[in-house]
């Protein structure tokens, strides 16, 4: 047996509309399904979501875009000095990038700024304002940023500068008294598309400001609206459907510098190069020091400096995953020292940067399964900065809105939000999370789940619907790359791969066709999983493509064997680690001998240790399910089974070890007992110690073997033994063999020999399932 890490959900699409897609849109029963599964389903939906179809709403019906455009274009007319105000993310990086690339094309003076991470946190900030309004600026865009700048809405105003918000973020219950925002989800904004990152919504003020679709600027939307995690339907799939297009061929020297520096080919970028190699990069920066330089990369027109810069950036972000895994592993030690049993968890560091506050969150909670607030402390400001990340049962955003007294500055989703408070409150904001999370979670809440798409047979995971599943790219948030469960498939083969055996190969096999399966750091599971075991895995199908042939994998996520397993470590030398290896609280050994339990005594096993002499023995073990090794070989089958049938197993690891073997490796026919017999009564007496060798030697026999027939003749009162003279007692009826207790404990000896030590793995694991069927039929 072999537990998931998650439970698996998989969704049920309404039959009827899955067989209508395929009719009317000729794709497979797997595509169909992913579409209904996605909530497209009708044809027209499933139409425009499968082939581009280049409409873009109008950008003028956002709440707030005629008067923005209207004021940005006097400014510009008027040579008035524009600030771009952006957010130190990828989003914001790509959104600052997008409105200066407008504004520039436009012919405005414009510059950006990009608050200090560190010195001034998330958002506007009154310093900042005053700072650019010193500089001579009127007008104050801001992007991916602003709806929760109340106050520094009222200093715009009080230095007379006219400040338009751009943002995608949760609007609180008070807004910014702004010249005007631009916002979907703004209060009276009937704008069809509200799941725009900030870069979409960027995108929309360019293309009202230039009077057309700025296609030139998809490649930067699309890196922007792929790295904050949006839902990738309706515009931003657009988007990132045709922005991946035009990188893949780029002029634009930051762009091709970032792709280069990540090691990919630019033809091949899609949305997980974008996901895991490009936003990495850009946000890094922010996250390591001020985000100036990613801006100036993408905003770049010189390949040599665009390569200078981006060459910095990697640097950057090589410095930004030591310092993760440095205070992720810090964290790590204070959860479980402290908050091991937290709801909610909170934990704050003065020696942590801020920065990574959210990849360290995240870390946390892909760990323990919890919400996870990581904050970083000021001492000489008294403050704490960080980042949270949830679960799906608890709306971050939501529940973070009940503490705003003590969260001067903090804003962002039912997912994922960034804040700043004071490091006095640290404990109340702990205390008040976790009473408001005990309220709402139960304890399913906690156990991970991982929704599944689709349950398929291996012969359904052909090259062409696999090919033709791609029509569903790019995959994000929404519209996840699919995961699909293949059930009750045989493990075919299976083996540790890499230079340091950490990742996982196996092959699984149904109805005779094989599907490889890859575990990238699942090494792990080699010792948790059987050859010829029933598995379900799940994972994303992709195309495994070398030496010009194409076949089906399946990227493993996650493995269940449902049924015991037998592990057959007979003959193995190596038994003794591999025990230490099992899980401690399930692990119980067995002996049968009072002489190998007492090898146990004084090592770290010693406790799991268990001897059973007699059927009562067993009732040590309880009604728990355990993973059983049976160390050496037990005194009858009849104990054996009786065992046996009282174990709940979920492993079994044989390993019957004995230190001697039996007397002889074949048992003595009756033609061998009848030829013995008729000697001896020719002879009257025969002397065993001078003769039976000379015997043994004559018919092939083991020594044994005469000494061992000679106790049965003498169990059967055929015979006296005397010093080792055989003397026939005559006029004796005639009794069975089976009537000697030598002779029925010799074969019980070997039948159990046999059975637990010559047996195939197969053979001995059918035998056990035939008793533990039997003993569960009679419960």
């Amino acid at each position: 047996m072999l537990a998931a890490k998650n439970r698996w959900e998989a969704k049920k699409p309404d039959e009827q509309i899955v067989q209508s897609l395929i009719a009317q849109l000729d794709v497979s029963s797997l595509v169909a399904a992913l579409l209904v599964n996605r909530g497209i389903e009708t044809e027209d939906e499933a139409r425009a979501f499968l082939y581009e179809t280049n409409s873009y709403h109008d950008p003028f019906l956002l709440k707030g875009m005629d008067t923005s455009v209207e004021r940005i274009k006097k400014a510009i007319d008027q040579k008035e000095k524009i600030c771009v105000y952006g957010d130190y993310d990828a989003d914001g990086v790509t959104s600052t990038t997008v409105i200066l690339h407008t504004l520039k094309e436009l012919g405005a003076e414009a510059d950006f700024y990009i608050p200090d991470r560190f010195k001034e946190g998330y958002g506007p900030n009154e310093e900042a304002f005053r700072a650019i309004h010193a500089l001579g600026c009127n007008l104050i865009i801001t992007v991916d940023t602003g709806i929760a700048g109340v106050h520094e809405a009222e200093v715009a105003k009080e230095l007379g500068m006219d400040l338009i918000i751009t943002d995608h973020h949760e609007p609180g219950p008070e807004l910014p008294n702004a010249f005007s925002i631009i916002h979907p989800n703004q209060p009276g904004c009937t704008y069809p598309f509200k799941d725009l990152a900030g870069v979409g919504v960027a995108f929309k003020l360019a293309h009202a400001l230039l009077g057309r679709v700025p296609e030139h600027l998809t490649e930067l939307a699309a890196i922007g609206t792929i790295a904050d995690l949006v839902p990738l339907h309706g515009e931003n799939r657009q988007l990132a459907k045709q922005g991946l297009s035009h990188i893949k061929h780029s002029s634009t020297p930051g762009i091709r510098a970032l792709i280069r520096v990540a090691g990919t080919e630019q033809s091949e970028v899609d949305e997980e190069t974008i996901g895991f190699q490009i936003a990495p990069r850009l946000n890094a920066v922010g996250r390591m020091e001020q985000a100036d330089p990613a801006v100036h990369l993408l905003l770049s027109d010189n390949q040599e400096e665009a390569v200078e810069l981006a060459t910095q950036i990697n640097q950057l972000n090589k410095e930004r995953q030591k310092l993760v895994a440095q205070m992720t592993d810090e964290a790590v030690s204070m959860v479980e020292q402290h908050w091991r049993d937290d709801h909610v968890i909170v934990v704050a560091s003065e020696n942590w940067n801020p920065g990574i506050a959210g990849i360290v969150a995240s870390k946390l909670t892909e760990r323990y399964y919890r919400p996870s607030i990581v904050l970083a402390i000021d001492e000489e400001k008294g403050t704490a900065k960080g980042s949270a990340r949830s679960i799906r049962a608890f709306h971050l955003f939501n529940n973070l809105s009940q503490c705003r007294d003590i969260l001067p500055h903090f804003g962002g989703h039912p997912m994922a939000a960034g804040m700043t408070l004071d490091q006095n409150d640290i404990s109340e904001l702990r205390d008040r999370l976790n009473t408001q999370a005990k309220d709402q979670l139960n304890e399913e809440d906690f156990i991970p789940v991982q929704e599944v798409d689709l349950i398929c047979r291996i012969e359904e995971l052909s090259i062409s619907n696999i090919e033709d599943i791609g029509k569903l790219a790019p995959f994000g948030m929404k519209n996840p790359k699919p995961l699909v469960v293949v059930e009750d498939a045989n493990v075919d083969q299976l083996r540790k791969i890499g230079s340091n055996k950490n990742h996982l190969k196996m092959a699984i096999k149904e109805h005779g066709i094989s599907l490889d399966c890859i575990g990238f750091f699942m090494g792990g599971l080699e010792e948790n999983i059987v050859i010829g075991s029933k598995i379900s895995v799940m994972g994303e199908i992709s195309i495994n493509e070398w030496n010009n042939s194409k076949k089906p994998q399946l990227m493993l996520k996650d493995a269940a064997v449902k049924e015991w397993q037998l592990f057959d470590l007979r003959g193995k030398k190596s038994w003794s680690e591999l025990l230490k290896t099992i899980e401690k609280e399930k692990r119980r050994i067995i002996c049968f001998n009072e002489e190998t339990q007492m090898k146990f005594k004084g090592t770290e096993l010693e406790e799991d240790t268990i001897l059973i002499r007699e059927k009562e023995d067993a009732s040590l073990l309880g009604g728990q399910a355990f993973h059983i090794a049976l160390i050496d070989m037990p005194p009858s089958l009849e104990l054996f089974e009786s065992v046996i049938a009282t174990m709940k197993i979920e492993r079994l690891y044989a390993i019957f070890h004995q230190s001697n073997d039996l007397f002889f490796t074949t048992f003595p026919t009756r033609e061998h007992f009848k030829y013995y017999y008729a000697l001896l009564l020719k002879r009257s007496t025969f002397d065993l110690t001078k003769h039976g060798p000379e015997l043994a030697k004559h018919k092939g026999w083991t020594s044994e073997s005469v000494e061992f027939m000679s106790q049965v003749f003498f169990d059967l009162g055929f015979v006296t033994i005397k010093n080792g003279l055989i003397t026939i007692v005559n006029g004796v009826k005639k009794r069975d063999l089976t009537d000697s207790a030598t002779y029925q404990t010799r074969k019980n000896e070997i039948e159990l020999d046999q059975l637990l030590n010559y047996s195939t793995t197969e053979e001995l694991k059918s035998w056990m399932d035939e008793r533990m069927k039997v003993s569960s039929a009679a419960h």
